[in-house]
């Protein structure tokens, strides 16, 4: 699985309706908005099937991710290994959550190096959802953000598709190496 938090998602109220689009004219929506509040979503995809396990929460602490690990192990049938590709966020190594590993030997954490979060595939899915859904998405509150977000994980799981890298390794190395040149 490919982990992570995609945290202080808020739901906003634009404080006018944005203007339709038109021939010759670009969809507008104003600049200013009301708050009202946050969620945090917990998400971990299944890199093989495009399967997204998911889930809103209040909060994005160790206690959050627990929970959200106990519902992960809950959805992989027993006797099969879990290993889990998320970023190296304190909460991801806090005490607590290194004993409920030493307690779940079947689950294995395996961290991106810092700065590269971009190597998590569970980033693709966030930016695919925020294109596609959240990017002019004007809500009246949190549990309507959740809604939208249930809803949009719900039907692409309907008909999961995994993301494929199409770049190969040596591609991508070279690419970085003429960044740093």
């Amino acid at each position: 699985f490919s982990f992570d938090e995609k945290s202080q998602m808020q739901a906003l109220d634009r404080t006018q309706p944005g203007l339709p689009l038109k021939k010759g004219r670009a969809g507008t929506m104003t600049h200013d908005y009301k708050r009202h509040g946050i969620t945090t979503l917990f998400a971990a995809l299944n890199v093989i099937t495009g399967q997204v396990i998911h889930e809103c929460m209040p909060r994005h602490r160790h206690q959050e991710f627990l929970r959200f690990m106990r519902k992960l192990e809950r959805s992989v049938e027993p006797g099969l290994e879990i290993h889990v590709i998320l970023d190296n966020y304190a909460t991801h190594k806090h005490p607590a959550v290194r004993a409920w590993l030493a307690r779940h030997p079947r689950v294995h954490f395996h961290f991106v190096p810092t700065g590269a979060s971009w190597l998590n595939l569970v980033e693709r899915l966030f930016s695919e959802l925020w294109e596609k859904q959240l990017k002019r998405l004007a809500v009246n509150s949190v549990d309507e953000l959740i809604g939208v977000v249930t809803g949009y994980l719900n039907k692409r799981n309907a008909e999961p598709r995994p993301f494929i890298w199409t770049k190969t390794a040596k591609e991508i190395i070279e690419k970085i190496e003429r960044g740093l040149r």
